[in-house]
């Protein structure tokens, strides 16, 4: 088996997908933030604010190298919604493994994220436009960058695992 790497925006289904298969299967599940958050020993959001995003994306690529490291093929890894759009970034997340983009919709997106205070790219303005805002910058990279597209939209956690392994042969 080779890594299997959920890339997605916010709010997608990343890290819930990677717990499901840790549970369900009994996959090894990395959520890169939880592991720069560990790494750090404090939150994203304390990041964002003491040293900026700049500075988190370093952490992201540094944390995809660590992960590169371990030379492993037996991995789920969710990665952070803006850590595909770096360059470098792309070209680990090739070496590291398959790549699924994890896609929902606008309405799926708003009704997961509302009142999350947990994502610092979010906490400005109506949640609806930012999501758009961002959404429309990452998408085409999302979709560029994936072996396999799966839609979570009103999908349970088999149908999606259906979908990926489907995807994946």
């Amino acid at each position: 088996m080779a890594n299997i790497i959920f890339i997605g925006f916010m709010g997608s289904g990343k890290s819930s997908m990677g717990r499901y298969m840790m549970n369900k299967y009994g996959y090894t599940h990395i959520d890169t933030d939880e592991y720069i958050e560990q790494q750090q020993k404090r939150t994203i959001n304390d990041i964002f604010a003491n040293e900026g995003e700049a500075y988190f994306r370093d952490l992201e690529t540094k944390c995809i190298n660590d992960i590169l490291a371990m030379d492993r093929d037996d991995l789920i890894i969710a990665v952070g919604g803006g850590l595909p759009m770096s360059e470098v970034n792309q070209k680990l997340l090739k070496k590291l493994g398959r790549i699924v983009y994890l896609r929902a919709s606008e309405d799926t997106l708003v009704n997961r994220l509302k009142g999350d205070k947990k994502r610092p790219l979010l906490q400005n303005g109506d949640l609806r436009d930012r999501i758009r805002e961002l959404f429309n910058r990452r998408e085409e990279t999302y979709i560029g960058l994936s072996d396999v597209i799966v839609d979570t939209d009103n999908c349970s956690y088999e149908t999606v695992y259906t979908d990926i392994m489907e995807g994946l042969k």
